[in-house]
């Protein structure tokens, strides 16, 4: 168990470091577009194509973390994204920025589902719940982090410096992954010399899957916002000085608080009304505050009520984000890291839609706050389709070649 939380705590530094490096590029957003002359429009497609790599490679990643192990996989995932998280900050105009946020995604895809198999593997599913809600938890700090270092980066030494400065991390904490982590509690599984063929049908057909990937789709396109606009919403939509940015790192430290309250809350409904209703319940209850929060958004004019509003809409979806990951390792079993790369790939498809619409709406007339009324709805959509899940139908996904016999995966003892 002492190497169990000592794993955790590294995967904790982990979802840091990734939201560091996610939100840098929206707090230099305002400095970004000015020096690199890039219009709205164009500023959204900047997100698009980022999300765009990270779903097309977010299922093999998740796959391979299946086959080969996170000790490997993590490393080779967050040695790609430090190296063009620090390219960001050497472009000269858009063509090369697009690039290298494209590459920057089809490197950090994965990182989650390779975690929540390191998570399958080192924690009991009775505890599963409460270590998602620490490890995303902890994303929410590196997202509230990101102003308060990158501000002063950028004033002292402009917007490129702070790439350099959070690319630099990444290298130094896969360097300890690497050394420390093991796959496995007592080597490797029984039977992993048998080799094993998902079977990717069944799965695609799973009425749970659908649902958590319908779901995932619109509070990611929810989600996008903080990571792409929020920071430019704020100034250019709202009236914020870059000195009151500060303020964004609100919405980070209420998600976070959110995260883990949403993880134990999990694990403490699941001994009280089953596992269905644990997941369902805590699903549906965020994201049904997630809609009320973005849509009084729209309504409300102080900048107090503007944050307050905005973050308890990203309260409301952090609260319930532990339990969609615990969700596809409770349905998928020994392929738990493929199913949370469907699902993943399904949010970030919503993602890169909701950057590069963004800006088409606010260059047709729209003005910042129209398209949070399409969030609002995936939002509330999303809260329905919770009520869909039920995790104690298992999908069976994987065929062991060599004796024609099929056996879901989540079936077999490790």
């Amino acid at each position: 168990m002492k190497r169990a939380r000592f794993y955790l705590f590294l995967l904790c530094l982990l979802a840091v470091i990734t939201y560091l490096d996610r939100v840098c590029i929206s707090v230099a957003g305002p400095r970004m577009q000015d020096a690199l002359h890039i219009s709205p429009e164009q500023w959204g497609w900047v997100g698009t194509v980022f999300l765009l790599g990270y779903a097309l490679f977010e299922v093999p990643s998740g796959h391979l973390g299946d086959r080969l192990g996170a000790r490997r996989i993590l490393t080779r995932i967050v040695l790609w994204w430090s190296v063009f998280t620090a390219a960001t900050g050497a472009v000269s105009g858009l063509p090369m920025l697009l690039g290298a946020r494209f590459l920057f995604g089809a490197g950090e895809a994965g990182s989650f589902p390779n975690a929540s198999v390191a998570i399958s593997n080192w924690f009991a599913p009775a505890t599963r719940g409460r270590a998602f809600g620490i490890f995303t938890m902890c994303s929410q700090l590196g997202g509230a982090l990101s102003p308060l270092l990158v501000i002063p980066i950028q004033q002292a030494f402009g917007w490129r410096a702070s790439f350099f400065v959070f690319g630099s991390l990444g290298v130094v904490w896969c360097g300890v992954w690497y050394w420390q982590f093991r796959d496995y509690p007592a080597g490797p599984p029984r039977g992993t010399a048998v080799r094993e063929r998902t079977a990717w049908a069944p799965l695609l057909r799973d009425r749970n899957l659908r649902a958590i990937m319908g779901l995932t789709f619109g509070y990611v396109y929810t989600m996008s916002f903080y990571q792409t606009w929020f920071h430019t919403y704020l100034v250019r939509g709202r009236g914020f000085s870059e000195d009151a940015l500060a303020l964004s790192s609100l919405p980070y430290v209420l998600g976070a608080v959110a995260n883990i309250l949403g993880g134990f809350s999990c694990d403490w409904l699941a001994r009280r009304a089953g596992v269905k209703w644990s997941r369902r319940g805590v699903g549906m209850a965020g994201l049904a505050l997630a809609a009320a929060g973005i849509l009084s958004t729209v309504f409300v004019t102080s900048h107090v009520a503007v944050i307050l509003c905005i973050s308890l809409a990203y309260a409301g979806i952090t609260f319930q984000q532990p339990v969609v990951w615990t969700a596809c390792l409770d349905i998928g079993g020994n392929r738990g890291g493929a199913v949370s790369g469907f699902m993943n790939t399904a949010g970030q498809l919503g993602g890169a839609l909701s950057s590069v619409l963004f800006g088409y709406i606010v260059k047709s007339g729209g003005g910042y706050d129209a398209p949070l009324i399409p969030m609002g709805i995936f939002l509330a959509g999303g809260m329905l389709l919770w009520g869909r899940v039920d995790v104690t139908q298992k999908i069976a996904l994987c065929e062991t070649s060599g004796n024609n016999e099929t056996q879901p995966v989540a079936e077999r003892l490790r």
